[in-house]
């Protein structure tokens, strides 16, 4: 494949590597080892990695990783990709890799709950200081810079009110800083997002999400450009074994080849839902980056395709109104999850950001009265509905 082609071409294509069999959809290969030719073979696997020909153990070596891999960094436009378990567990290694006692971060104070408390109660206790700053302000980005600086990290959007940070501007600042830029571009996808040609260095995923797109499995990615951080996070992988399993690897490379044709579908329905919801007398506010009511809305179009999947809006009432709606649907998923083609919803300031501090939750525009929604690929008119009902019928 080159580089050249298409995204649409690439979900479908890139990274495919056949057996011997000719086998025309990727294969799955369910084994933790592989056999050695002879004893020196076995031996120049063990070495350094990449020093042997073929494929060692699955926690850091398989063909059908390999594929799901060498798939998302062509999509990504990188040259390199390393999948992990989870998307937390590819914000571990990227951070274990980069980072050191004494070294410090700053990061988005709008970012997935469990980031910040990888930052502020795990890495923190080896030595390792983080900065929360607003996403949208570039000058806090720049002021919070120290000369141990390492590591910028942001969300884009932001998780759950869709902000929308200026990638360019920021890598400008990390690379002022001698630091790496990293972008979590989970709820964009390199389907509407490629931050790496922005200026990125690192650009992190929840495979869990939209690559797979129907809620099945679990994984994560790394997806930079050939050098040291990607070559420490295959040796990091091996070592402390955060892996994917080739069957979960397997999902996320089948669901990335209609990856495209679901993040625009998906993009246009949360786009009509708010502006209904916009539109609703029970609303006060709707945060989506596809309407022109958006703060970056500007910025939004010039660095995303499309909006994304993602609808957050606040309710007259708070916390009572927020339950209420989300306990009247029937159809809609009640789940913390997103990224599936089913709909689903739920109230942020007391699941996925629950567990960091109201002074968190507030820094973040959290409310009690905030819904997200992660909109599927079902009926706009029938998803309308169902808000409804919790809505008063309006």
């Amino acid at each position: 494949m080159s580089k050249e082609n298409d995204i649409s071409t690439l979900g479908v294509r890139a990274g495919t590597a056949r057996s011997e069999f000719g086998e025309h959809s990727e294969a799955l290969y369910l084994t933790s080892s592989f056999v050695f030719r002879d004893a020196a073979a076995a031996a120049a696997g063990f070495g350094a990695p990449g020093a042997g020909e073929g494929y060692v153990y699955s926690r850091y070596t398989n063909p059908t990783v390999t594929m799901m891999q060498d798939r998302l960094a062509a999509l990504e436009g990188g040259e390199a990709c390393v999948a992990t378990a989870s998307g937390m567990s590819a914000i571990l290694a990227a951070s274990m890799v980069t980072l050191k006692a004494g070294d410090h971060v700053v990061c988005s104070n709008a970012v997935f709950g469990a980031t910040v408390q990888l930052y502020v109660t795990i890495l923190a206790r080896f030595g390792v200081q983080t900065t929360f700053v607003s996403p949208t302000k570039v000058e806090e980005w720049e002021r919070a810079l120290r000369p141990n600086t390492r590591l910028v990290f942001l969300e884009t959007p932001s998780n759950p009110l869709g902000e929308i940070s200026d990638i360019a501007a920021l890598a400008a600042v990390a690379k002022k800083a001698g630091a790496l830029l990293a972008v979590d571009n989970c709820f964009c996808t390199p389907a509407l997002q490629r931050p790496l040609a922005l200026g990125a260095d690192l650009v992190i995923h929840s495979a869990t999400k939209h690559l797979d797109g129907q809620g099945r499995v679990m994984g994560g990615a790394v997806v930079g450009h050939k050098g040291p951080v990607m070559d420490s996070l295959v040796g990091f992988l091996r070592t402390a074994g955060p892996s994917i399993s080739p069957f979960n690897a397997w999902v996320i490379l089948k669901g990335m080849e209609t990856l495209e044709l679901r993040m625009l579908a998906q993009s246009e329905r949360a786009l009509a839902l708010a502006r209904w919801l916009e539109q609703h007398p029970r609303v006060s506010r709707v945060h989506y980056p596809g309407l022109k009511s958006h703060p970056q809305y500007a910025l939004a179009r010039r660095q995303q395709k499309a909006g994304g999947a993602i609808v957050s809006f606040e309710l007259k009432g708070g916390k009572d109104a927020a339950w209420k709606v989300i306990d009247s649907t029937r159809l809609i998923s009640i789940t913390g999850n997103l990224g599936d083609v089913k709909t689903t919803i739920t109230h942020p300031a007391t699941t996925t950001h629950g567990r960091i501090t109201p002074q968190a939750r507030a820094a973040a525009g959290i409310t009690d009265g905030l819904i997200r929604l992660a909109v599927g690929l079902e009926s706009v008119a029938d998803l309308e509905a169902d808000l409804a009902r919790g809505l008063g019928g309006c």
